[in-house]
């Protein structure tokens, strides 16, 4: 029944980190959901515990990485795409060192 419940955890979670990621994007909305829904229910009839561990951490890594890695981009004419990051996306700017310190070993 735990594995049930983590499934069922696996696919809300993709669900919600579809709608943040694609958002405003009703085309890619529609995919992602589809691929999600196509996923899990092709592998409905799963029964060995290894194979729905290894699922699992699948799902979760799709989860991060849709959430840390991906951007959504407008056309804004012919040449040009703006770029819409997430918070979660954006790093601390690391200022550029002009001296940098060799070290010695």
């Amino acid at each position: 029944m735990a594995a049930r419940s983590k499934v069922m955890q696996l696919f809300k979670a993709l669900h919600r980190t579809r709608k943040e990621v694609f958002k405003g994007d009703d085309d890619a909305l529609e995919a992602a959901r589809q691929n999600i829904n196509a996923e899990f229910r092709n592998n409905l009839t799963e029964s060995s515990p290894e194979k729905i561990t290894e699922l699992l951490k699948f799902g979760t890594d799709v989860e991060i990485i849709l959430r840390k890695t991906v951007i959504q981009g407008v056309h804004t004419d012919h040449n040009r795409i703006s770029i819409k990051p997430r918070k979660e996306i954006l790093l601390d700017n690391v200022p550029f060192n002009h001296n940098p310190t060799i070290k010695d070993t």
